[in-house]
């Protein structure tokens, strides 16, 4: 099998065109990771520089009281780790920038498809779409006729009677294309760490690795597909017609319709509708800003009798700020069941669209890859939801100081900034297991299959 192996290897070296196709493809990949790399650069750099900003523009601020700066608020920055320059998945959609400000729970804003012409259906120009893309159809092109070639030139024959078996032919040809993807994906990973060195840790590796290891066995899913077709097949032509409609059904029309299912079985309310049904509930709960509010007149008496005082003026805090708190206290529960639900319906999507990995490994695939970079939906609401207690506590801390009074200047100076904690790749494990064994489990059955029609087939 060594033999068959390298002999193929020497095939792919002598053939001028391959060799043309493969210095584009590492031409591509070189530059398109390396300027993804700069721009990922830019945009970390470009945050800390607006992150900076508003914490010098905090700081030098007029303040008035506390509840003035609670309505000028602050802002969260979601983080752009190493890996994004991979794979940049929701974030182009999302937005990564959000106000923090008292009585509301902000959408994120400034999102790059919002704002661009250049956002395509495919997405930016990234390392994933040549390796969701481009890179498939070149191994599948490589491997339609490799079995098929063999046989018609009576080749297969004289390595048969040499003594080697159909099953190693067929499997050193799989092999030999499988490592040709094997050593694009690992060129753009040796760029990665080559450019990011000084930012890797033990987390990155390991989502490198999983990155590498997924789009590997989907690689070797399309290879094994491929070349059991043109096993089936006695027409090179119609394994690569079939081959071809499978692979665009996977990549094109199944996430298509099964994400149209999905939004059918668990449908999420317009933009109007969740406002709306917000500001109902809102409307209900006390109101800081109105003064001839019957909930307030019930807040001062609770708080007159905490205190054991017949008026507010004889209170020895700031009404004010009691008020404001349980203003915001409510909204919080508004949020909370309202975002809550919204955030519940999203995952559960997600969690259904995963299971169309079983008649689909391109969205297995797919899932993976923007889980590794931490650029999917789980990993956006993460950042949410540490931006919204982030939010709740500086709020809290500005009403209380608010309700205590003394405050100054250097009160406002040690409010400290919104930092992001990046969540380990490891607290999400679970959420990708299924895509890992989807993603396995059609790579065994695939080289199963291989293995049993190559016992079978009748050489002619």
């Amino acid at each position: 099998m060594k033999h068959i192996l390298i002999n193929e290897w020497k095939g792919f070296l002598r053939n001028r065109v391959f060799m043309i196709l493969l210095f584009i493809f590492i031409f591509s990949l070189f530059l398109t990771t390396y300027l993804g790399i700069v721009q990922n650069n830019k945009q970390i750099q470009a945050q800390k520089e607006a992150q900076e900003h508003i914490s010098e523009q905090w700081d030098k601020m007029d303040h008035g009281n506390p509840h003035q700066s609670a309505h000028f608020g602050s802002y969260a920055f979601k983080p752009t780790s190493v890996l994004n320059s991979i794979d940049e998945g929701i974030n182009s959609i999302t937005g990564n920038v959000l106000r923090l400000e008292g009585h509301r729970q902000n959408d994120v804003m400034f999102s790059e498809a919002s704002q661009s012409l250049l956002i395509s259906k495919f997405g930016k120009m990234k390392p994933s779409l040549l390796f969701q893309f481009i890179i498939p159809l070149f191994l599948i092109f490589l491997s339609f006729n490799s079995y098929t070639q063999e046989r018609d030139t009576g080749r297969l024959k004289l390595l048969l009677i040499q003594g080697a078996s159909l099953k190693k032919i067929i499997f050193s040809k799989i092999i030999s294309i499988w490592l040709i993807g094997l050593v694009l994906l690992l060129f753009a990973t040796c760029i990665q760490l080559i450019f990011n060195l000084h930012q890797l840790n033990i987390d990155t590796l390991f989502r490198l690795i999983l990155l590498l290891i997924s789009y590997s066995l989907y690689y070797l899913i399309l290879i094994n597909l491929t070349i059991l077709l043109s096993v089936i097949f006695k027409s090179s032509t119609g394994a690569l017609s079939l081959t071809v409609v499978i692979w665009v059904m996977w990549v094109v029309f199944l996430p298509k319709i099964i994400g149209n299912t999905v939004e059918k079985i668990v449908p999420l309310p317009t933009r109007v509708e969740f406002q709306d049904e917000m500001d109902k509930d809102r409307a209900q709960g006390i109101d800081g800003h109105n003064p001839s509010d019957n909930r307030r007149q019930e807040l001062e008496q609770a708080t007159l009798i905490k205190y054991g005082v017949n008026s507010l003026s004889e209170l020895p805090v700031n009404f004010r700020g009691i008020l404001m708190q349980a203003d915001e206290e409510y909204g919080n529960d508004v949020w909370d069941k309202h975002f809550g639900t919204l955030y519940s319906q999203l995952q559960t999507q997600k969690n259904i669209y995963q299971f169309s990995g079983i008649i689909n490994p391109f969205a297995s695939l797919q899932s993976l890859s923007m889980g590794t970079a931490g650029t999917d939906m789980f990993h956006h609401l993460y950042f949410l939801s540490q931006a919204e207690e982030y939010r709740r506590d500086l709020i809290k801390k500005l009403n209380n100081k608010w309700r205590d009074g003394n405050w100054d200047k250097s009160f406002f100076n040690s409010i400290e900034d919104f930092h992001y904690n990046v969540p380990s790749f490891l607290m999400f494990i679970g959420k990708y297991l299924l895509d890992i064994v989807l993603l396995s489990l059609w790579s065994v059955i695939l080289i199963f299959l291989v293995k049993y029609l190559s016992k079978k087939t009748v050489i002619l």
